[in-house]
């Protein structure tokens, strides 16, 4: 049975869970890095860059940070001098792959319909 329209929760004021992943993940580049952690598994820093087309350096370190605050994203430095950092998807960064290759084919399939039109 529907709920009445006074019975829907808003998803702003309640634990919604796409909300919760939304805040995660949603940021512009979030998306693009962790597509690409997928796909190559291990990245240094700058393949990474080179990967995301027009990303600058301080967006792409702040999302990297929040990525790895969140237990998503694993960074590796060697301790060499210049650093040498590497970047790879966590057990629950790897548990998104799923998720991101359903998005993939979503887009896939509606850019393909879209050109029909």
């Amino acid at each position: 049975m529907a709920k009445k329209k006074s019975e829907f929760e808003n998803p702003y004021e309640e634990k919604c869970s796409i909300v919760y992943a939304m805040s995660l993940i949603g940021a512009k580049w979030k998306i693009p890095v962790l597509w690409h952690l997928a796909h190559y598994e291990i990245l240094h820093y700058n393949e990474l860059k080179r990967h995301l087309k027009g990303v600058t350096n301080t967006v792409l370190t702040r999302c990297l940070r929040e990525l790895e605050q969140d237990s998503i994203v694993l960074r590796k430095s060697d301790g060499s001098v210049p650093p040498s950092v590497t970047y790879e998807l966590t057990d629950l960064g790897k548990e998104l792959i799923p998720a991101l290759n359903g998005l993939y084919k979503w887009g896939d399939d509606h850019k393909t319909n879209a050109s029909k039109i």
